[in-house]
């Protein structure tokens, strides 16, 4: 398949670590994916995906059940891929991902917990993730969303992506992080 991505490229984004003050008035830090606060980082994202209400799923992700989520975990948290996680008062509250494909390019995934939402913490995420993933090298950035989720594609608006093909169900959006 080929992929179209904008001329122009996005950011800039600082990578983590760093924190902010969210809608809500939470202090949250974001880390790079083995250097936030938990001692076992991987074991607090299985709990954080347990807790993570059904309703907030997209596309079959994340998984429901625990052996599901531990194997998707060790997908995308393998050393390839590009991770931050949010935290507050020490527990993981959200968590983007940028995971190679074939093509040398990167596919985006970003979840925050449903207490978490609409409080900026998604687009400090995704800013920390793409600062990370243009720190790492990554040239090209993808991502699918289901076409009526508004505020979804809102932020990947605000953070630099554009509409990169047409589907019926979901819309793919690009951004480069490099020229």
């Amino acid at each position: 398949m080929t992929r179209s991505y904008p001329d122009t490229v996005a950011g800039p984004y600082d990578p983590p670590p760093r924190s902010f003050e969210d809608g809500e008035g939470r202090v949250i830090e974001v880390y790079t994916y083995g250097e936030g606060p938990a001692d076992d980082e991987s074991e607090a994202l299985v709990e954080m995906y347990l807790a993570f209400d059904p309703e907030d799923r997209a596309q079959g992700i994340p998984p429901t059940d625990e052996e599901r989520v531990r194997a998707w975990l060790e997908t995308i948290l393998a050393p390839e891929c590009v991770n931050v996680v949010g935290w507050h008062d020490g527990e993981p509250i959200g968590h983007a991902t940028l995971v190679p494909d074939e093509e040398g390019s990167y596919e985006l995934a970003i979840f925050v917990l449903g207490a978490y939402q609409n409080a900026g913490i998604g687009t400090r995420l995704i800013e920390a993730l793409l600062g990370a993933g243009r720190e790492e090298g990554i040239e090209r950035v993808w991502l699918t969303v289901e076409r009526w989720n508004n505020p979804a594609v809102n932020l990947y608006r605000k953070v630099g992506f554009e509409s990169a093909g047409d589907g019926s169900f979901e819309m793919e959006m690009a951004a480069r992080l490099r020229d």
